[in-house]
């Protein structure tokens, strides 16, 4: 038995301290894929919370057949999904820039180059949620956060080649809006 299974079966017999273990286990990879798709850290907070109270309540109908992460990331998007349809507002990018995280810098590259690296993360960032929102989730779990296209099909309840078809449009998409990116790289310097 998986250690997440006993843990499922520890909360189920009434210690809610495991699902507290399985909250600890999976609330920073689910709020990083939420705030891609969320586009913005507060809005993933909150969808991130709902989507663990939301577990905790339909914890008897999880079904082993799949793994718990799956479920729960299912239970995410379709709580991101309800949020967005409920406040219908579009994300500026300055909320994004404001509320994304900060990527590592080596301590060893100049400044310059920090600057370019940290420049060049935020417009992707910036490029990923203007991406249409179905897209979005889909080249978010498989370019972010490494799922394979079975665990994408089975959190957004697609078929797989709904799956693949939305992540060649995806990437599509987001090569149109990172082209003048791609450009000014590929453009000698003075």
């Amino acid at each position: 038995m998986s250690d997440d299974a006993q843990l499922i079966e520890q909360t189920l017999a009434g210690r809610s301290a495991a699902f507290g273990e399985l909250v600890c286990k999976y609330q920073d990879r689910l709020f990083n894929t939420i705030a891609h798709v969320a586009g913005n850290a507060e809005d993933a907070r909150d969808i991130v919370q709902d989507a663990f109270v939301q577990a905790f309540l339909k914890l008897e109908s999880f079904q082993h057949h799949a793994a718990f992460y799956t479920w729960l990331y299912r239970i995410a998007f379709n709580v991101a999904i309800s949020h967005h349809r409920s406040r219908r507002r579009a994300v500026s990018i300055e909320q994004a820039k404001e509320n994304a995280g900060e990527e590592p810098v080596d301590a060893g590259e100049g400044a310059e180059i920090a600057l370019l690296r940290k420049e060049r993360c935020q417009q992707v960032r910036d490029a990923i949620a203007r991406l249409k929102e179905e897209y979005r989730a889909v080249v978010v779990l498989r370019e972010i956060d490494g799922c394979c296209y079975e665990t994408i099909a089975e959190i957004l309840d697609v078929p797989i080649g709904t799956v693949r078809s939305r992540l060649y449009r995806g990437r599509a998409q987001l090569m149109e809006e990172l082209k003048e990116l791609f450009a000014a790289e590929e453009t000698p310097g003075p």
